[in-house]
């Protein structure tokens, strides 16, 4: 399946947003950066309906390096991920167990980043 046709679902799944000010938490993100692979008009309609604005890459037309500098944070993470050989080769049948060795993946990571900072 394209990774454009869940996206509607994606964004509905999104938890609300702390800004650390007072007051109802924001429900949705204000911008959505994505690739061209993204560049539907369902995409771009399903964001302006729930009030974000893409900034989606356009095929033909944009060249994808200027979305670079967002995208370069998860495809970091990413890449940390993947030093994790047993997350990279999942051996677990079960959901809940890969599930916890990627929060374990993650906490690492954060650990491993945090260390050396107070």
């Amino acid at each position: 399946m394209n990774d454009s046709v869940p996206l509607a679902a994606l964004l509905d799944s999104v938890a609300p947003l702390s800004s650390g000010r007072p007051g109802r938490p924001r429900r949705r993100p204000g911008k959505l950066h994505a690739d061209k692979a993204y560049d539907h008009r369902r995409c771009r309609r399903s964001c302006r309906t729930r009030g974000i604005q893409p900034r989606i890459a356009r095929r033909g037309v944009e060249d994808s390096q200027r979305l670079g500098r967002h995208r370069w944070v998860v495809e970091r993470t990413f890449a940390w991920l993947g030093r994790m050989r047993r997350l990279v080769t999942r051996y677990e049948r079960r959901v809940d167990i890969h599930y916890a060795l990627t929060l374990l993946g993650c906490s690492l990571i954060c650990w491993n980043k945090l260390q050396g900072k107070f």
